[in-house]
């Protein structure tokens, strides 16, 4: 059994686990990987895994085979290209397992993995080499160097860290909206530091309720630290009490309190984040400095109203968008100056048009609101990622779109959320690498969000990766068993890999919350199959009086075989400019039609 981070690997029958539980992980990936880890620290060259894998005396597109097969590894370990933990690339030689291995108790026969990675004999680490000479001099440049070698060596230092939800001291549920913004927003400031990863507020909030060990929780979001404290407020004044936990050893690191006026409480989140990176050993940027200290008072009353729109917002779904946007438009009234909260008006316009809440025509609004807030704070990462968003999504700017993404992303390298959107860019637009690579490092800050998973799953799909999609899907369903939206692309998976009893199962249960529904459509399956599931379904929508939409339209006839009918809503959807067009590329459910020269027309016009 050899093991890494939270995975282990049996070499007896090639089962990669994750903290106990088995990951979908195909033969030849897990071939490979153990290849890898039988080697760590070494360059495993492409030819020599072509041999050890695939074999010498094999024919096969081994480039092809070995692309596939290091993706799928990168995907299911969750382990970006760019910044890996685990697997990293060396250009025109071959990879490199990275991390510390080692081994645990298993049965003492050859693995049928990958020959000679383990020994029959003793159960020894796998770095230990031919001979004691060399496995001496391994060590001794680890010492002198100070890297964690297979684990013969110091602690590394904190390099990522989660926030875990300030405690709210008043008594009053009523202000629990106030110590979960400011959690929030201390997180917001601390992923600006583009040394540290910090994981995203909504993989801590489930903490709130949820009581475990620190080292428990280090472990499920793979953090090396976690910082834990309270928040007081009384008429003017705000105080906070923060503490760094080392999350390996559970040992205290650093604790400390800090008060300001209310109005100045921006800076108070800016002095707790930049003492936290000092005390982890951190250097800030000049800019990151400047980002962190030069924060400007807010109107208290703005910034109550902003915090509370945050909190409706986060729930996401049309109703509470609607509020968000009243409370954000609150704070902009109290305080005409603060741009967090004009970013906040730009990004609900942007749900309520692109989630079909209201009509297509809100999209007009989100620019105005986005320029406002770029032009009041140049550096604030989400009026950028608001403007690429609409650039993408309405305009079909395309170079705009990743011109702005890659400003946010510069300003704010943590958001879990900018970069899902920036993977969704990416894989329209044809980098489907890149894409998948983004969406993995959105999942390293945000490992445990049900949006955050869904976005992952989504991606897979537009990549056809039905397979990857689905174990994907399994682990979200593990920690949101009840999720419908999960549901719903596990049948969009098995439509597509030609699977209608196991797609028609998923899709009722993405229906649980409209039992009546439900009848229905299994009704309307058993008599003409999914053709008939979508007629059903397009009939429901039509008499729920939803805005007629085009691209909508036009995915309902695909998924019923009338690809005349399809085409022609895809053609006026173009004419209308409709959101939803920049997906054409990608969009496996329009795959049948892609051959016929009306479709090759409209993509065309696209430029994508």
């Amino acid at each position: 059994m050899l093991s890494f981070g939270e995975y282990e690997l049996d070499c007896l029958t090639a089962e990669l686990r994750r903290n106990g539980s088995v990951l979908k992980l195909q033969p030849q990936p897990a071939k490979l990987l153990g290849v890898l880890l039988g080697r760590a620290g070494e360059v495993v060259t492409r030819q020599e895994l072509a041999d050890q894998v695939w074999g010498s005396e094999t024919y096969v597109d081994f480039e092809h085979g070995l692309n596939s097969a290091i993706r799928q590894i990168r995907i299911v370990l969750q382990d970006p290209a760019e910044h890996p933990r685990y697997l990293e690339t060396v250009p025109k030689r071959g990879y490199r397992f990275i991390a510390p291995v080692g081994d645990r108790p298993a049965h003492s026969q050859a693995s049928p993995v990958a020959e000679g990675v383990f020994s029959s004999r003793k159960r020894i680490p796998v770095y230990v080499a031919a001979s004691t000479l060399v496995v001496v001099l391994v060590v001794i440049a680890t010492l002198s160097s100070g890297r964690r070698w297979f684990g013969v060596a110091k602690h590394e230092r904190i390099r990522s860290l989660a926030v875990l939800p300030l405690h709210n001291l008043s008594g009053d549920p009523q202000q629990e909206y106030f110590s979960d913004g400011m959690t929030d927003e201390l997180i917001t400031d601390l992923a600006k530091v583009s040394g540290l990863r910090v994981t995203s507020h909504t993989s801590v909030e489930r903490y709130k309720e949820l009581k475990r060990p620190l080292p428990e929780i280090g472990r499920e979001l793979g953090v090396d630290a976690i910082v834990e404290g309270s928040i007081m407020r009384s008429t003017d004044r705000v105080r906070i009490t923060a503490q760094l936990i080392d999350a390996h050893s559970d040992q205290h690191v650093w604790a400390e309190s800090y008060e300001r006026d209310a109005r100045d409480v921006l800076g108070l989140q800016g002095e707790v984040a930049q003492e936290i990176a000092s005390r982890i050993g951190i250097k800030l940027t000049a800019g990151e400095q400047t980002s962190l200290a030069g924060k400007r008072e807010v109107d208290p009353a703005a910034h109550e109203s902003y915090l509370k729109g945050s909190f409706y917002f986060n729930r996401l779904n049309c109703g509470d968008f609607e509020t968000a946007l009243k409370y954000y438009q609150e704070a902009v009234a109290k305080d005409p100056t603060f741009a967090p909260a004009y970013s906040g008006i730009s990004e609900t316009y942007f749900y309520l048009a692109d989630w079909r809440c209201w009509p297509q025509a809100t999209f007009a609004k989100v620019e105005p609101a986005a320029l406002k807030a770029v032009e009041l704070d140049p550096n604030y990462g989400e009026a950028h990622a608001s403007v690429a968003e609409l650039a993408f999504s309405h305009y079909w700017n395309w170079a705009q779109a990743g011109e702005e993404f890659s400003k946010a992303l510069q300003l704010d390298p943590n958001n879990a959320g900018i970069l899902s959107s920036y993977a969704i860019y990416l894989i329209s637009t044809g980098r489907q690498e890149a894409a998948l690579s983004e969406m993995l490092k959105a999942l390293q800050r945000d490992p445990v969000s049900e949006n955050t998973r869904l976005t992952y799953i989504y991606v897979l799909y537009l990549a056809h990766e039905y397979d990857s999609a689905l174990a994907q899907a399994k682990e979200a369903l593990d920690m949101f068993p009840d999720s419908l939206a999960v549901y719903y692309w596990v049948a969009q998976c098995y439509e597509k890999k030609k699977m209608p009893d196991a797609a028609i199962a998923a899709y009722l249960k993405s229906m649980a919350h409209l039992p009546a529904e439900v009848k229905s459509r299994r009704i309307a399956y058993q008599k003409h199959g999914l053709p008939g599931y979508w007629h059903a379904d397009r009939q429901f929508r039509q008499r729920s009086n939803r805005e007629n939409d085009p691209v909508v339209e036009a995915m309902y006839f695909a998924h019923m075989g009338d690809k005349n009918r399809s085409l022609e809503q895809l053609n006026l959807a173009y004419q209308q400019h409709c959101d939803g067009m920049q997906f054409l590329n990608i969009e496996p459910v329009y795959d049948d039609l892609r051959d016929d020269p009306r479709f090759k027309e409209i993509l065309s016009k696209l430029r994508l």
